[in-house]
């Protein structure tokens, strides 16, 4: 293999580890904010892990208040990270989630299918347990150099809800590395910054709408803020993050 061929590949394996689940990343969790009155707690994503991808500056996640709504606030510059929680749904108990979020601004620079320009002020991240019988040969050494490098696979699919500068809400963007991380574009353009945005999705449509496929048990979900591939710094706020079950 090149050293060429070998940085794009370990790159591929770096952002696979970033959206699966690599406990030696793992840093320490948000403060529980004893100190503050039970009415004033962010407690949604108390217990949550932060997750840093090898190689990358971290994003800064803290908990706040914005506009009188609890929030995780995130702030990247030039920086890659992710909040995360396990789930572990089985897939015949998947029905909804919802979510929200608050955007000041968009990265004017970013483009979600392009692999130099990929990033976003927001995303909701679900990683997916499957059969990787059906890993393309591409994916399937993927996940081989993804063990061998953390102790950890491929995940079987990432499912990621975005902001997308142009393509229209709906849109499915397949990840520029690899095509087992699809987005699905829920808001679109900048005429709704910088105000509380509200959704609920149905899991199972969004990810055959992705996938073209059923889904199978639901593994854990994220929260990610990212500007390392423009080299911008962007701020945004996240409301909790909620499941209803079958």
């Amino acid at each position: 293999m090149s050293l060429k061929l070998a940085s794009k590949t370990i790159a591929v394996v770096a952002l696979a580890m970033l959206l699966g689940a690599c406990s030696h990343v793992t840093k320490d969790a948000l403060p529980d904010q004893a100190d503050a009155p039970k009415s004033e707690q962010n407690d949604f994503f108390v217990g949550w892990r932060h997750y840093v991808l090898p190689g990358k500056a971290a994003t800064l996640y803290t908990l706040d208040r914005l506009d009188g709504r609890a929030a995780l606030m995130a702030k990247a510059g030039t920086s890659a990270s992710m909040m995360r929680s396990d789930v572990n749904i089985p897939a015949f108990q998947l029905d909804e989630v919802s979510f929200s979020w608050q955007v000041p601004q968009l990265i004017e620079t970013a483009d979600l299918a392009e692999r130099d320009a990929d990033d976003s002020p927001v995303r909701v991240v679900l990683v997916f347990e499957g059969d990787k019988k059906k890993f393309s040969a591409k994916n399937a050494m993927l996940s081989e150099l993804a063990q061998v490098l953390t102790g950890e696979p491929l995940p079987y699919a990432t499912l990621m809800y975005v902001w997308c500068n142009k393509r229209p809400s709906g849109s499915v963007v397949v990840n520029p590395r690899t095509d087992r991380i699809r987005s699905i574009v829920v808001e679109s353009g900048k005429k709704n910054l910088r105000q509380w945005r509200d959704y609920k999705r149905k899991i199972h449509s969004d990810f055959e709408k992705a996938f073209g496929e059923a889904p199978g048990k639901l593994l854990s979900v994220a929260v990610m803020t990212d500007s390392d591939n423009t080299k911008t710094q962007i701020s945004a706020a996240y409301g909790g993050v909620n499941f209803v079950k079958k």
